[in-house]
């Protein structure tokens, strides 16, 4: 218990440094490269860091629970405290689940962060600002397909839960059968309210003898059944920053429309399983240290950890994007990678169990 609470004070230490190191870095970095575009008020400039100090520990909180395992057993190698644990009878692996459980428990706290709208769509909100003065953009000129509807909204107001110069086209048999168009809608009680629109019906038959196209007012429309505003600017503007909740219901309202949900589900995998890469390459790089330094070059070691560690997270960061762009399936960019870090560090663990046991 001693060896766990000292190794595990220690590697919580290291993981603050190392994230607030980076987070700075990204943060300040962004700073100078927009800080022409930015917007003169402290208040909205604020915010813009804010918002971007949580995407930054969105970006790289994973990578900062690998690298603070390096820090920490050359820490302890350096300092002769790995020596003294194996002397006092502790195992590879005793002192390898400090690590393991510390990393497991942060992922699950980080993951938890994504029921939070401002955490998950920090770099969509901080983009706004600098583009536009104001953390949720309105979306316009938004067409989509819906119930075997076609909508059209002008203007979409997410944080109002409102829409502006409304048209719904209905169509029968490839016709046009009739036309929406309002001012506004209003979305409430999982409907979008039209209070006051004008009907444009067709009839079937554009013969001569046919009564003509009908107008008429419609008051009180419902239309949309489920679908929240933030969910609807997310899912037909391509966006993939998606909290936990609304992603998992648009996968759930869009499945039964039989609407392509690659996208919506490569973001869950993005939040579920990509931060698990983390403890498994943790597993798979603690045993390739040896336990003193009279075996190894710490500086060499050190090097060509980082570096192993910061090629294997470009690779799934490039491969992330690659599935957000659907250039390959998200079970493939996403899941496969993280599944194989996981049988080698189950085999690796196995190894070192087996062989002290």
């Amino acid at each position: 218990m001693l060896a766990f609470r000292y190794i595990a004070m220690h590697y919580l230490k290291y993981i603050f440094i190392i994230l607030g190191a980076l987070v700075l870095f990204v943060v300040g970095f962004d700073y100078m490269d927009h800080v022409t575009e930015l917007s003169k008020s402290a208040n909205l400039l604020l915010i813009y860091l804010v918002y971007n100090a949580f995407y930054a520990v969105d970006l790289l909180l994973p990578l900062s629970l690998v690298l603070g395992m390096i820090s920490t057993k050359i820490f302890l190698i350096r300092s002769n405290a790995l020596v003294s644990f194996f002397s006092l009878g502790y195992s590879r692996v005793d002192v390898l689940k400090p690590f393991v459980i510390v990393s497991m428990t942060i992922i699950v706290l980080f993951i938890s962060l994504h029921t939070w709208s401002s955490f998950a769509r920090a770099q969509e909100f901080s983009r706004n600002i600098r583009k536009h003065a104001q953390y949720l953009n309105p979306t316009r000129d938004l067409f989509f397909a819906y119930k075997g509807k076609y909508v059209y909204f002008s203007k979409l107001l997410p944080l109002q839960e409102r829409a502006q110069g409304v048209r719904v086209f209905s169509v029968k048999n490839n016709s046009l059968k009739e036309v929406v168009t309002a001012k506004s809608a209003e979305y409430r009680n999982g409907f979008w309210h039209i209070k006051k629109g004008d009907l444009v019906t067709k009839p079937d038959d554009l013969s001569l003898a046919s009564p003509g196209i009908k107008v008429s007012t419609a008051n009180d429309l419902q239309i949309l059944e489920g679908f929240r505003p933030k969910m609807l600017d997310q899912v037909y503007e391509g966006k993939v920053n998606f909290t936990i909740s609304d992603a998992i219901d648009a996968i759930l309202l869009l499945d039964r429309q039989g609407i392509d949900t690659r996208t919506i589900k490569g973001a869950l995998y993005k939040i579920f399983v990509y931060p698990f890469f983390a403890p498994f390459l943790i597993v798979i790089i603690f045993f390739f240290v040896p336990m003193s330094v009279r075996f190894l070059n710490v500086s060499l070691f050190s090097f060509g950890a980082i570096l192993a560690t910061l090629l294997i997270w470009g690779i799934l960061m490039m491969l992330i994007e690659l599935s957000n762009n659907k250039t390959i399936p998200s079970e493939v960019g996403i899941i496969g990678p993280v599944v194989i870090l996981m049988l080698i560090a189950i085999r690796q663990w196995r190894k070192y169990r087996l062989a002290t046991s």
